[in-house]
């Protein structure tokens, strides 16, 4: 668990439950105000539970365990192996990812890593390794299962062909960039060209060239909080917005999907979309660092 987020409480709780005591002091009063909010039956997915969990500090696997009813809680990471059929990295670090993620890829145990995978080219270049040797690797933000944004996953029809699209965010590019990537990818789908970030560490302006003619412009802004997940598109027929309200249906539907990929093998969208979105980042970084130079995608390269 890394300071500004609190999935290990939160995904837990989807899957086993909470105490709703222990849960009343947890850092993050946001979670525990959306979890009270769902009947009991929203709880759980029928067969997966969490049953271990190592955090960086000791301290904190005790609160986490307590208040989202876990039974076990190891002295090392690597004390899972043997014990679970899959490990969810639920840190959204992307820098740290290869070294938190190794023992359990290099032991074969399926695993999902919160967004985004990586922030540098070498780092997506050994997840890229992995991939290709069979490593059972799934990372995805969870924008792309939230429900407001389903209906244009299915169809833009009614809005003509899409010319422009607007995504917003709060925090840093680096870590929150990734959800509102992912909250337009799966409309576009593949095929970005370039990126150009003309902000600053703080207030990212990130403007983004698609293959189908789209321009978007991404704001990922330090402070913004009150606009996290707000998504417009605009087309040759007709424009929508939509707001991301329901983040426990995101996480929970994520969670199932990564559920179902233990159990089939099979992941729900190809490790190749993953790649796009993570060189989508990682040029946004670089575009930055270097002044708001425009930055093909054909730079960064997997292999």
């Amino acid at each position: 668990m890394v300071e500004g987020n609190g999935h290990p409480y939160s995904w837990s709780a989807i899957l086993n439950g909470f105490d709703t005591e222990a849960m009343k002091s947890c850092p993050y009063p946001v979670i525990p105000q959306y979890l009270a909010r769902q009947p009991a039956e929203n709880f759980g997915i029928a067969g997966a539970r969490i049953t271990h969990i190592w955090t960086d500090r000791p301290e904190d696997a005790l609160h986490v365990a307590k208040a989202s009813l876990i039974p076990n809680i190891v002295s090392r990471p690597e004390d899972v192996i043997g014990e679970v059929d899959a490990v969810i990295i639920p840190t959204d670090i992307g820098a740290e990812h290869v070294e938190r993620c190794r023992p359990f890829i290099e032991a074969g145990i399926p695993i999902f890593i919160d967004k985004p995978l990586v922030d540098s080219q070498a780092d997506l270049q050994q997840f890229s390794r992995w991939a290709a040797s069979g490593a059972r690797i799934m990372s995805t933000s969870s924008m792309r299962y939230c429900k407001e944004f389903m209906p244009y996953h299915i169809s833009t029809h009614n809005l003509g062909e899409i010319r422009f699209a607007t995504v917003t965010t709060p925090k840093s590019w680096e870590r929150y960039g990734i959800h509102a990537l992912e909250s337009i990818y799966p409309i576009l789908g593949p095929g970005f060209i370039s990126v150009r970030n003309t902000g600053t560490v703080e207030r990212n302006i990130v403007h983004l060239k698609h293959s189908c003619g789209a321009d978007v412009i991404i704001a990922a802004i330090s402070d913004m909080y009150g606009a996290f997940g707000t998504l417009q598109l605009c087309g040759t027929a007709d424009q929508a917005t939509a707001i991301i309200k329901d983040t426990f249906y995101a996480f929970k539907s994520q969670l199932a999907a990564f559920i179902e990929f233990v159990r089939s093998g099979e992941l729900p969208f190809p490790f190749s979309e993953t790649q796009e979105l993570m060189k989508l980042v990682i040029a946004g970084i670089r575009s930055r660092e270097e002044g708001g130079r425009e930055v093909f995608l054909e730079e960064i390269v997997t292999e």
